[in-house]
């Protein structure tokens, strides 16, 4: 006689593990900050100075720079993406914050902002061409970096901009209004913690992550992915144009060019700090790290007089590594 069994319902399986669970641990994190300690000690056998509180804020004060412009291009790599457009975006920025700065009291105290929406306005164009017009980044970010560096030439007559940094852009570059610390790194601080929370507890940030790994999935999930992308380029352009008014406040004014040389030290930052050049993967403590790395191997090459040549040599050599070691592998959810 059979015994009649009671069929017994299988265990719930255990939920997913999130996409932010899976980045908890990334090797390329680890190994860039074995290797900032590294440079750090390699720094010290030239300069007992190197390992002292004061320079390493100093460091980290030019670093802050980077780190604005590092920041709004990570949000735009998360989504596979590439912008282009930053080094005269930076331009943009500086040179328009101090153009309203010579418009009287009134200019002065818009100045900073005005040169933030210009940037934005740059970022929001480079999103519908890459969203709605459907161009691919690399070459519509491009062109728009010639436009704006056209735009900047014709304001100026191709000649150094008369105009001077605010009091304001000034402080906020070089100045330390709560103790030792410079004023740009708390400015670094405050656009890092939110960018972070903005990636990591919203919606919008779990969207990037969602169109960077595979955009068609994301679009039929119900995600915008147009609207993600197009905030992701202006949040880009106007991080490099803050990053500009604040290079403007450090030097005294807005110089030609002053974005030049921001393009691959960012780009280096952020895949250095393990974020996929594919999309889909990354932590701005990757990019913080990745940022810190840079500035650290930047002073180094100085000590050591390295030419402008071999530095580009450099970052290029990192960027290509770094793309063999961690940009083949599969993406989340593909």
């Amino acid at each position: 006689m059979t015994v009649p069994t009671t069929p017994v319902a299988p265990a719930p399986a255990s939920p997913p593990m999130s996409a932010p669970a899976r980045r908890r641990f990334d090797p390329a994190v680890a190994t860039a900050f074995g290797c900032i300690v590294a440079l750090l000690l390699l720094g010290s056998l030239y300069s007992t100075r190197f390992l002292s509180p004061d320079y390493l804020l100093q460091q980290l004060q030019v670093g802050s720079f980077l780190a604005l412009v590092a920041t709004g291009l990570m949000v735009v790599v998360l989504l596979g993406q590439i912008d282009l457009s930053v080094p005269w975006i930076v331009t943009v920025g500086g040179m328009m914050a101090t153009a309203a700065a010579g418009h009287g009291p009134l200019g002065a105290a818009l100045a900073i902002p005005f040169g933030v929406l210009c940037g934005v306005a740059f970022g929001l164009f480079n999103g519908l061409g890459v969203a709605y017009l459907r161009v691919p980044s690399m070459i519509f970010t491009l062109g728009v970096d010639a436009v704006a560096q056209g735009l900047m030439v014709l304001k100026t007559g191709g000649s150094a901009p008369q105009d001077m940094a605010t009091p304001l852009m000034r402080d906020l570059a070089t100045g330390r209004a709560l103790g030792p610390v410079p004023n740009a790194v708390w400015v670094w601080l405050l656009v890092g913690t939110a960018t972070s929370f903005l990636l990591s507890r919203t919606t919008y940030g779990r969207a990037v992550y969602a169109v960077g790994n595979r955009e068609a999935a994301a679009y039929l999930s119900g995600v915008r992915t147009r609207r993600v992308t197009l905030a992701a380029f202006a949040l880009s352009g106007g991080l490099s144009a803050l990053s500009g008014a604040l290079l403007a406040g450090y030097s005294g004014k807005a110089y030609q060019g002053m974005g030049d040389g921001y393009l691959l030290p960012a780009i280096a930052a952020v895949v250095l700090g393990g974020t996929s050049i594919l999309g889909g993967r990354g932590t701005y403590l990757g990019t913080t790290a990745g940022v810190i790395l840079i500035t650290l191997l930047q002073s180094i090459l100085s000590v050591v007089q390295m030419p402008d040549a071999g530095r580009q040599v450099i970052y290029g050599a990192v960027i290509l590594a770094m793309l063999l070691l961690y940009g083949r592998g599969a993406k989340i959810g593909a």
